[in-house]
């Protein structure tokens, strides 16, 4: 069996398209039909995100810590106890590709870190978007770590000590350790997702929060906030 989990905190805007993109990996044919469970772990949720979820066939679990490290254990630990042999993360404001659990598996490794792309830059500058362009490298070999792209074999998931209770960069830490237990890495572009550029992110340290801290450090610009070509040429 395979889980797929999401952590949401009040993701009922977001949640509709990547559970079914979730249920679409999980029902791709060259899993030959193998069990894949998702799980949408609530956290603290106030919105229709369970509603959402249930109706689209997701399984629902809930936790209130308002800590994204926290939720993404507890959808392990769940995901874990129904017998999965592989964990696969991705986010609530996240569309994972229709073969993005079969190019994980491809990898035959302990651990899978994929990238992100991104579909709607409107809430940023264009200079962030081509600074994103010229530093992310989206090929195998990359050393980006994103939750919303990330895969680990229940085995070395254990070893490693799960996901610690952290706010934010909770994947790093996991990935960290896991490479302290020695367990083999895959660095793949292969297993596609889409996430959010969105300025209202839920982590403090995460990808939204990154490209802002982007605009705001090389450019000194708010999400939004036009500027003129001569500032961007500075």
């Amino acid at each position: 069996m395979l889980g797929i989990i999401i952590p949401a905190h009040n993701e009922a805007a977001h949640i509709g398209e990547c559970v079914t993109c979730a249920r679409r990996a999980a029902n791709h044919h060259q899993l030959l039909g193998e069990e894949v469970r998702v799980i949408v772990v609530l956290d603290s949720c106030t919105d229709d995100t369970e509603t959402i979820a249930r109706a689209l066939g997701a399984e629902v679990v809930q936790v209130a810590a308002r800590n994204v490290g926290m939720a993404r254990a507890h959808g392990a630990e769940r995901a874990l106890a129904l017998g999965a042999r592989w964990l696969a993360f991705t986010d609530a404001d996240t569309a994972v590709a229709d073969d993005w659990l079969v190019r994980q598996l491809d990898c035959c490794a302990d651990a899978v870190c994929g990238v992100v792309g991104v579909h709607d830059w409107s809430p940023h500058i264009a200079a962030v978007r081509e600074h994103f362009g010229a530093t992310y490298t989206d090929a195998d070999g990359h050393r980006h770590i994103h939750g919303a792209n990330l895969g680990v074999s229940a085995h070395a998931y254990l070893r490693a000590g799960g996901f610690p209770p952290l706010e934010s960069s909770e994947d790093v830490a996991l990935v960290e350790a896991l490479l302290a237990t020695g367990a083999r890495i895959e660095w793949s572009a292969a297993p596609r997702v889409v996430t959010s550029a969105r300025t209202d992110f839920r982590a403090k340290k995460g990808f939204g929060a990154t490209l802002v801290d982007v605009g705001l450090r090389y450019f000194g610009a708010m999400p939004g906030v036009a500027q003129p070509d001569a500032a961007l040429a500075a």
